[in-house]
């Protein structure tokens, strides 16, 4: 994929050799003198092949959540899959029992006064399957976003029975939502702090719909999750242009 997306600049490692031995690249020479490399037919054919056994080994919760994933980076969104996140969480003693009452559901959290819940909270690990900011060198204006994709309604379900681990994908954003295929729950079941994003359709040809914006809350990013996301490698749109593809020909 790197000699795909690449301008054919040969990096002359080990790899480079298996490929040229199997007939999956070849060298050419430019009018200069310059080598450069290319896949073959048999190695596009190769790269094709590969592309459609990950895409039949990824789940439909996978393939949601890339969607999802793609959708934010379209927008601009700076975007990662999956990040263990230490997040705090209100105890046990004040939640409710009815996770999905509009009448119980907890307002989104972020405190003002971190005393307020001092001697009540606990820490716990979160992994929200899309974590975003936006696109900016502003500390105040990365408005971070959770959004948490759900297959099937069983899957829904158990996330809105376990009220520590929504309150942490809220610690960690200013809004979260909920994304699930259309059908399986009703946007009023959902607690009305969290945003609900509705998936029309098959996963091939689908579309994504807001059904319900999320209650939005300040917040500013802890030092902790600076450091995840200093340490985690963001997404990507497959077909970005890379380093070696701006290196033009000789005289451009």
């Amino acid at each position: 994929m790197q000699i795909w997306r690449s301008a054919g600049w040969p990096c002359r490692d080990a790899i480079e050799i298996d490929l040229l031995a199997a007939g999956l690249a070849s060298l050419r020479t430019t009018p200069e003198g310059r080598e450069t490399l290319h896949l073959t037919e048999a190695g596009v054919q190769c790269l094709a092949l590969a592309r459609q056994r990950n895409r039949r080994a990824l789940s439909a919760h996978d393939r949601l959540a890339e969607k999802v994933a793609l959708q934010l980076m379209n927008a601009g969104r700076v975007v990662w899959r999956e990040l263990s996140l230490r997040a705090r969480v209100e105890g046990e003693a004040e939640m409710p029992t009815a996770p999905c009452s509009l009448e119980l559901a907890p307002a989104a959290l972020w405190p003002k006064h971190e005393a307020a819940i001092e001697g009540k909270a606990s820490w716990r690990m979160a992994r929200p399957d899309v974590f975003s900011v936006r696109n900016t060198s502003v500390q105040a204006y990365l408005q971070p976003v959770v959004h948490e994709v759900k297959a099937s309604r069983a899957d829904l379900l158990s996330d809105l029975r376990h009220e520590a681990k929504r309150q942490s994908y809220q610690w960690l954003c200013c809004e979260c939502h909920y994304v699930f295929p259309a059908g399986i729950a009703d946007p009023a079941e959902i607690p009305p702090e969290f945003g609900v994003w509705l998936w029309h359709g098959d996963l091939d040809g689908g579309q994504l719909e807001v059904a319900r914006p999320a209650r939005h809350v300040a917040c500013d990013l802890p030092f902790a999750v600076w450091m995840a996301l200093a340490k985690a490698t963001p997404l990507r749109i497959e077909g970005d242009e890379p380093t070696q593809a701006s290196l033009g020909e000789v005289g451009d």
